[in-house]
């Protein structure tokens, strides 16, 4: 027996507690006959733990894949927590695990894109951090720009023209693709502006990773007015 209103896929979307752009921004790319099931977990030194509890009560909702809407390149060793938390998820629920973090990865090497520009809400030693985290995946940051946002709640509030201009900060014609990181900063309703704006490819991480898991669970459809990467891959 198939989902009613969801025949097609269930995805389990993992989301920190006060973070409000993921839910509304992956609900937005929802294609026909797929459906989102969120549960929201606390971001704090029990992070592991929490997320695990909040995937376990997901798994009630029989969902086809569970994706982690933090991202944590900013975070000091935030890849490889990432990387182990996503392993130890898919290999308790029997469920394929898609981050944030890593979404982007695999949305680039699908553009062809290695020289990157990065656009983050973080001081200058988080954007150190995520520099690294891009280099230690095999690509190129050209140049990284952050917004410094004074606290994790005031992400959410970046105004429209803060996120255009901290973009055309992290341009240069030597980039071949924008890559945005930080889960809670909400650009997906502006990628399509950035790319006519800057004639190159955005990849906002919460679209990356949306993406990833559609297509990784056989749902191709172009999904349009949110960027080349939706619409084309």
């Amino acid at each position: 027996m198939t989902d009613t209103i969801a025949p097609r896929r269930i995805l389990g979307v993992l989301v920190p507690w006060f973070n409000t752009a993921v839910q509304p921004e992956l609900d937005a790319l929802r294609p026909a006959g797929v459906s989102n099931q969120t549960a929201r977990f606390a971001l704090d030194a029990k992070v592991v733990e929490d997320i695990g509890e909040a995937a376990t009560k997901l798994m009630a909702c029989a969902p086809d894949a569970l994706l982690i809407g933090l991202a944590t390149e900013a975070f000091p060793n935030g890849l490889a927590m990432l990387e182990t938390v996503a392993t130890s998820l898919a290999q308790r629920c029997e469920r394929p695990v898609f981050t944030a973090s890593h979404a982007p990865h695999a949305a680039l090497r699908a553009l062809g894109a290695r020289r990157i520009g990065i656009v983050t809400p973080f001081d200058a030693a988080a954007n150190e951090r995520a520099r690294a985290a891009f280099e230690s995946a095999g690509f190129e940051v050209v140049r990284i720009a952050g917004l410094a946002c004074p606290s994790i709640d005031a992400i959410a509030r970046t105004p429209r023209d803060a996120i255009q201009r901290i973009f055309g900060e992290a341009d240069t014609n030597a980039v071949e693709a924008l890559v945005q990181v930080g889960t809670g900063l909400p650009v997906l309703h502006q990628i399509e502006a950035l790319e006519r704006a800057h004639g190159k490819p955005v990849i906002a991480c919460n679209a990356a990773l949306y993406w990833q898991a559609l297509r990784a669970l056989g749902v191709a459809d172009p999904i349009t007015g949110f960027g080349r990467l939706l619409a084309e891959h």
